[in-house]
């Protein structure tokens, strides 16, 4: 696999699908890339930015020149979508797609024979804002990459694309298809549930002047964050990995039935392992992987209740040529240290915003 002269081919163009397609274009600068998307505002702006060579306005025969093809729609469209390619690729062409669910996938892949060139993929990355205009070429980067080849996938080719994909900045793992679906159903699919009923937890309760969504800010946001993700996206993924969520699900259920019982007994004793077992675990957590819910970077500032003390704090920022993606004050500090929250681009970014901060005698908190 001649990485500097491959023709790749995009069949959508969205968050998960640009990003590919920009890293490879900073990678690879000599690549030929082509797309396709329903939104075909998406490719003339892939085509303006230089990310693709050319755009196409269907999913036909132009794309027999390809190498590899992306398949990055949502699972049940990429299903379709084999069944056009069958007929339309050459026999060297790898096929790839980008789902967090992969069963369905391999199953439609080896119905339809194309198993031998077809490797299941899944960069563990994401973030609640969708489309090509959120996608960057640093997504990839120090991410895991799930590869799910199937059990008759070439192997040289499964080696070579390991390669390719660990070319652009991600770290390739290798699972079965099966295995990969339960994984993602406990990291991903399953928080993604319980952050949409944490949601609807509040808005069931909340009164008529709207009184909890004013006060549903700092922890709340952050941990319901993800739950602004893409309903048609997630309609997809529940619908076809719905098995593993079921049984995860239940699984939580009756932990939550045991906590409810304990509670009634008054069994303090109870909630305090809960607690502690489960801060135990969540601190084991790495701090500095690269996740499926696309980290934010914030520090906070105690600043005093006075004109102009969040513009100077905003000022030596920029002063020292550092951007600011969002600023604001706290108001509901249950969860947080400091009044003004800066939310800054990379981590990079967060710790020099903190040191400038410091030598200003600011009191600085990062999350």
């Amino acid at each position: 696999m001649n990485t500097e002269h491959l023709s790749i081919g995009f069949v959508g163009l969205g968050l998960i699908g640009g990003s590919i397609a920009k890293t490879i274009r900073r990678v690879h600068p000599d690549c030929v890339l082509y797309g396709f998307d329903t939104d075909a505002e998406a490719g003339r702006s892939a085509c303006r930015e230089g990310v693709l060579n050319d755009f196409f306005d269907a999913v036909d025969n132009r794309f027999s020149v390809c190498d590899i093809i992306f398949l990055c729609a949502p699972v049940s469209v990429n299903i379709s979508y084999l069944k056009v390619l069958k007929n339309i690729i050459s026999d060297n062409c790898l096929l790839t797609d980008v789902g967090s669910v992969k069963a369905p996938v391999q199953a439609a892949v080896k119905e339809l024979s194309m198993e031998s060139r077809f490797i299941g993929g899944h960069p563990m990355v994401g973030s609640e804002k969708t489309g090509y205009a959120n996608s960057n070429d640093r997504l990839l980067e120090n991410a895991y990459y799930f590869l799910t080849p199937g059990e008759n996938t070439l192997f040289h080719l499964s080696t070579r694309f390991s390669s390719f994909i660990q070319g652009l900045g991600a770290l390739a793992v290798t699972l079965r298809p099966e295995q990969h679906d339960y994984i993602t159903a406990s990291i991903s699919h399953v928080p993604h549930i319980i952050a949409a009923e944490l949601v609807h937890l509040v808005r069931r309760a909340d009164s008529g002047n709207g009184m909890l969504r004013q006060l549903a800010a700092g922890g709340f946001k952050d941990i319901t964050r993800i739950a602004s993700s893409s309903p048609v996206m997630w309609e997809q993924i529940c619908m076809n990995n719905s098995a593993n969520i079921r049984e995860l699900l239940s699984d939580m259920v009756k932990d939550l039935t045991s906590v409810i019982e304990e509670l009634d007994k008054g069994n303090g004793s109870y909630v305090n392992e809960y607690f502690k077992t489960a801060g135990e675990y969540r601190n084991s957590v790495p701090d500095a992987s690269v996740g499926l819910f696309g980290k934010e970077h914030k520090l906070y500032i105690d600043i005093p209740d006075e004109p102009g003390t969040l513009a100077t704090a905003a000022s030596q920022l920029a002063f020292n040529n550092i951007s600011i993606k969002n600023i604001g004050i706290v108001h509901n500090r249950e969860f947080e240290e400091g009044v003004l929250e800066i939310i800054l681009y990379d981590e990079e970014s967060c710790n020099r915003a903190a040191q400038v901060l410091k030598e200003r005698n600011y009191v600085v908190h990062i999350r």
